[in-house]
């Protein structure tokens, strides 16, 4: 069985804009607390993703690359609106971190993600990084997707 473990913190500052940015473009099919079905056109490439729910940092996670047109088209049968972002790649500390800008309604929210083996695995924390939002369900994609971080109060 394929297990995503990740932890989540938003982005205090502006370090981190130097890497490459590619655009993702995302939609659900899915998002009950029990599994979310999510269709992603990264860059050039299709995506299909099956996740089960969250226990901690982990949850099952199932993802097949899918022909570039036909994710286009699985987009326009998604439920709410799609998700908008550049994400950039960083590797610090011998770890990849993923840095995703919000575009769109969820527009100066910016966030980063480090995938590790296990929930109990160290890692060093570049000077970027601010408060984990690791268990705030608000933060996740399929949920920024209804309620996006605009209609946050402040």
């Amino acid at each position: 069985m394929a297990i995503e473990i990740e932890r989540k913190f938003l982005v205090v500052n502006d370090s981190w804009r130097s890497a490459i940015a590619v655009y993702f473009c995302q939609g659900y099919l899915n998002r009950s607390k029990e599994r979310t079905v999510r269709i992603r056109v990264a860059g050039d490439q299709g995506f299909l993703t099956i996740k089960g729910a969250s226990k901690g940092a982990s949850r099952t996670e199932f993802e097949y690359e899918i022909p570039l047109a036909d994710a286009k088209q699985m987009l326009a049968l998604c439920d709410g609106p799609l998700i908008e972002k550049y994400r950039r790649k960083i590797s610090f500390a011998g770890m990849l971190w993923e840095v995703d800008e919000f575009l769109g309604d969820n527009q100066g929210l910016v966030v980063a993600e480090i995938e590790l083996e296990s929930e109990e695995q160290a890692f060093e924390k570049p000077d970027w990084l601010g408060e984990e939002v690791t268990q705030d369900v608000r933060y996740y994609n399929s949920n920024l997707s209804v309620n996006p971080f605009k209609s946050w109060a402040v």
